[in-house]
């Protein structure tokens, strides 16, 4: 579920009664979900879960249909691989705000957020171990990214649980907060960051994931080049000159 008000738009993953778990078709609407937030107007996608957790990851007990063999298993993982992709991509700066359990292909669409903000008693793993199965290359690339490839292996190799205050140590979450105030402080961040320019936000993500995930260079420089050319460029010149707060539209 989904829904954008005052430049924010919000992602939720509604399935609490299995800690927000997603089906396939979970996962098959995620990149449409984002374009609809994005064509609604949102400038910043906050990604939570309904109630009390983020998300458990995968729904285990659909696994038997929609991964029963080598080839829907490989249809499964591509649509994985197009969630992770969608949020590591979009255009707009993404906040994941993490409660309760983030887990699995949970905790591999957290690592696809740019900002990663989450309440004290939050529980990150990757339990693909205890399964049998191995976990998507494309999440996997997101996390090694997060928190170095010996905290990977170590968390992948043990299939164990881990803390917020241990997840903040390794690098993955950039905040902790305590339950309580944890909507106000990622409300006002996503606020601040809608205020500013978009396209300015598009333009620092591509230039970032082309020094830090290996992208297109040249991709990143076209979409900064094209900030040059915009009216948010001159109207926050403008502003600047004028001491006021600038009003960006995102053209």
């Amino acid at each position: 579920m989904g829904s954008v008000e005052q430049s924010i738009g919000r992602l939720i993953f509604n399935n609490p009664r299995k800690y927000n778990a997603l089906t396939q078709s979970c996962w098959e609407a995620i990149p449409q979900k984002i374009d609809e937030l994005m064509n609604k107007g949102a400038r910043v996608l906050i990604v939570s879960g309904e109630n009390e957790n983020f998300c458990s990851g995968a729904d285990v007990s659909e696994f038997d249909v929609v991964r029963k063999d080598t080839a829907t298993a490989q249809f499964y993982e591509q649509t994985n691989r197009d969630a992770f992709k969608a949020l590591r991509t979009a255009p707009i700066p993404t906040i994941a705000k993490i409660k309760g359990y983030c887990l699995g292909g949970g905790f591999g669409l957290a690592a696809a957020c740019d900002l990663r903000i989450a309440a004290h008693g939050a529980l990150f793993g990757v339990p693909a171990a205890k399964l049998g199965l191995a976990y998507p290359v494309a999440a996997m690339t997101d996390i090694v990214h997060a928190i170095g490839a010996q905290h990977t292996k170590q968390m992948l190799f043990t299939a164990d649980r881990f803390t917020a205050a241990q997840m903040h140590e390794y690098g993955f979450l950039r905040e902790v907060f305590s339950e309580d105030v944890l909507e106000t402080h990622v409300f006002n961040l996503a606020t601040k960051i809608s205020e500013l320019a978009p396209l300015t936000h598009h333009a620092t993500k591509a230039a970032i994931s082309a020094a830090h995930l290996d992208t297109s260079v040249e991709t990143a420089m076209l979409v900064g080049d094209s900030t040059f050319t915009s009216a948010d460029y001159s109207e926050g010149r403008k502003a600047f000159i004028e001491k006021r707060k600038a009003k960006f539209t995102g053209s």
